[in-house]
């Protein structure tokens, strides 16, 4: 893989510690709900700049280069040979942005919904964040170790301190899940600092000659690491639960953003340190993911609680990310790529629209609602966009993702591309079912009927959301302009197998 140059130094520090030291400055304001305007305010002002001190990352990006970018190194344990390396390609680089955007979205959107402990609400999200943008920027593996493993916390506090009724279970059960998970990978990371001659360079694992036996043991270690992250069926039972459980905000980041750091995890570990054994087992792992678009789709008809539809709706469309990345082509990875990033706008979107909705009625059931449309006119026209992209409606930046790797896997096995297209009419079937029954009809609900249209702050919210959604629907160009050289520079490394050095 090709190594990295430095540019803008000091940008991706900017990025993580940014939010994270206004959280640390917001929880340093006491815990007295009498400062909660204060505290709101700094979170904004903190989530604002923290999306700011990104901006450069893509305005300075070298769209000609594979070479990681921004690169930032400094030693922090020279004993064991660790240091704190920071970079960024076309891979890593937009889930930065799309990560601090969505934490100014979340803020807004907790704004006043969110009565009780408000600063440690704001405070973790800020941090989370800042946590979130190290795992995208890591270059040494005891760093992306480090906050791998750190930003669970944040998300277990949020789940189990502002989640509902089951709140600790879903937690408990989200944390036990992801952190067995990563412990089988921290021993993957030691072996390969003895396998590399005692270095932690993630980039220097690339070029590290495995047997065949080392390769398969290692990618069965990083599978189970990152497939819960993602989450892959089988291993997908704890989303729905803490999507089910979370604060709206909870649900926001979780889908949009922390479900990407497994599928990154497959980008920056798997297929360019583990070729052989990637090539070896994509069937197994196309298997599995066309399995999360059939199957989860399928199982996503017969929700009645919008929260749980959605998680399953998430499932499903990562299951196409994972497809895309085992096909080995240029389309089948960008448009996992692509799906990625749609998704991040599409699930927030979605996730608030529910949140907007039990906000009035504190109610997630499909049943206790209808003619929704009667009272919040410019909400349903939100919620129809929004639903649409869902659905994978061209011109949406639903379509966009889905159709390269249905285009990608097309190239590889017609029966593959047949069968992830049925998302589209189970996608279709799923959302616009559960739109019909909540948004139109007669209203059955005294509650409905009582309900208000959604205020300034939220059409704010879910305006830069829309405009998202429809701007990488229209014009996606810069987003795979932005990742195509990595792309090709990733697949070419993997097509020269590490056996025949």
């Amino acid at each position: 893989m090709t190594e990295g140059i430095g540019l803008g130094v000091g940008l991706l520090s900017l990025a993580i510690w940014v939010p994270i030291v206004a959280g640390v400055l917001i929880l340093m304001t006491g815990g007295d709900d009498k400062s909660a305007d204060g505290q709101r305010t700094l979170a904004l002002i903190g989530s604002v700049l923290g999306f700011v001190v990104t901006l450069p990352l893509w305005t300075g990006f070298d769209t000609a280069t594979a070479a990681m970018q921004f690169v930032e190194t400094a030693q922090w344990v020279p004993a064991f040979n660790i240091h704190y390396r920071l970079g960024v390609d076309g891979i890593s680089m937009p889930f930065i942005l799309l990560n601090s955007f969505t934490t100014v979205l979340v803020v807004l959107a907790g704004w006043a919904v969110i009565k009780q402990r408000v600063g440690q609400y704001m405070a973790a999200f800020l941090i989370q964040s800042g946590l979130l943008n190290g795992v995208f920027a890591a270059l040494d593996g005891v760093l992306f170790y480090v906050f791998f493993e750190a930003m669970l916390i944040p998300l277990y506090l949020i789940i189990g301190m502002w989640g509902g009724p089951n709140r600790v279970y879903a937690a408990i059960k989200f944390f036990l899940y992801t952190l067995l998970g990563s412990l089988l990978m921290l021993v993957s990371l030691i072996f390969l600092y003895f396998q590399s001659g005692g270095s932690f360079e993630i980039l220097a694992w690339h070029r590290v000659p495995l047997t065949m036996f080392a390769q398969t043991l290692l990618f069965i270690a990083f599978f189970f690491a990152f497939a819960v992250k993602v989450p892959m069926w089988p291993v997908h039972t704890w989303l729905p639960d803490a999507h089910v459980e979370a604060p709206t905000g909870g649900s926001v980041v979780l889908a949009a953003i922390t479900l990407k750091v497994g599928a990154y995890g497959f980008l920056r570990f798997i297929l360019p340190i583990l070729p052989d054994a990637s090539r070896e087992y994509a069937s197994i792992i196309v298997a599995l993911s066309l399995v999360a678009v059939v199957y989860i789709g399928l199982v996503a008809l017969a929700q009645s609680d919008m929260k749980k539809l959605i998680a399953y709706s998430s499932i499903a469309h990562m299951g196409f990310v994972t497809l895309g990345f085992f096909l080995f082509n240029p389309l089948g990875i960008e448009g996992g790529l692509i799906q990625m990033i749609s998704h991040g706008f599409i699930s927030a979107a979605m996730f608030l629209c529910v949140g907007v909705m039990y906000d009035r009625v504190h109610s997630r059931q499909i049943a206790d609602y209808g003619g929704v449309v009667n009272t919040m006119p410019r909400f349903a026209a939100f919620f129809m966009l929004f639903a649409m992209a869902n659905a994978g409606l061209p011109g949406t930046s639903g379509f966009v993702g889905e159709f390269m790797v249905i285009l990608g896997a097309v190239q590889v096995n017609f029966w593959w591309a047949f069968l992830a297209a049925t998302t589209l009419i189970f996608g279709a079937a799923y959302t616009l079912w559960m739109y019909k029954r909540v948004v139109f009809g007669v209203i059955a609900n005294p509650q409905v009927a009582e309900m208000k249209d959604i205020d300034t702050r939220e059409f704010v919210v879910l305006g830069l959301l829309a405009i998202c959604v429809l701007g990488m629907g229209l014009y996606p160009l810069p987003f795979t302009e932005v990742m195509h050289t990595s792309v090709d520079n990733l697949l070419a490394h993997v097509a020269h197998s590490k056996l025949a050095y």
